[in-house]
C-alpha cells in the first residue's frame, strides 16, 4: 500500500489543516509543527539531538507559505524567517494533531 500524501493544505490563523488523498483531515499547531523541524541548525547531525527546545520557538509563530518537495515531503516558510526544514509525509502523519490521531497514541498499544 502507497504512502499517504496531501492533496491540500491551508494556512489557517488557528494552524495548519491538511486534507491527505486517504480522506484524513490534519491538523498541526503552528509553533508544534515549527518545533518539530528537522534541519541541521534544530538536530545534531552527528547525534541525532534536538538542539532548540520549544521555548527557543516563538509563541506567535505561524507558517506563512510552503512548497512541495518531490514526492515525499512539504517545507514550510516560518514567520521566524525559519526555511531550511523538510517535513516527510510519514513524519507529517506521526505529527497530526487531530483528536483522532491524539487519542489513536493515547491508546495502549496491545
Amino acid at each position: 500500500m502507497s504512502q499517504p500524501v496531501p492533496k491540500d493544505v491551508q494556512l489557517r490563523p488557528d494552524g495548519i489543516h491538511m486534507l491527505w488523498d486517504d480522506a484524513h483531515q490534519g491538523y498541526y499547531n503552528h509553533r508544534y509543527l515549527r518545533y518539530q523541524c528537522c534541519c541541521a541548525h534544530c538536530v545534531n547531525e552527528m547525534t541525532g539531538k534536538r538542539t532548540i527546545s520549544l521555548v527557543d520557538v516563538r509563541k506567535d509563530v505561524e507558517a506563512l507559505d510552503w512548497m512541495p518537495v518531490g514526492r515525499y515531503a512539504l517545507q514550510f516558510l516560518w514567520s521566524d524567517a525559519h526555511s531550511t526544514g523538510i517535513y516527510p509525509f510519514p513524519l507529517l502523519r506521526q505529527l497530526c494533531q487531530c483528536d483522532q490521531c491524539v487519542k489513536s497514541r493515547a491508546q495502549p498499544q496491545a
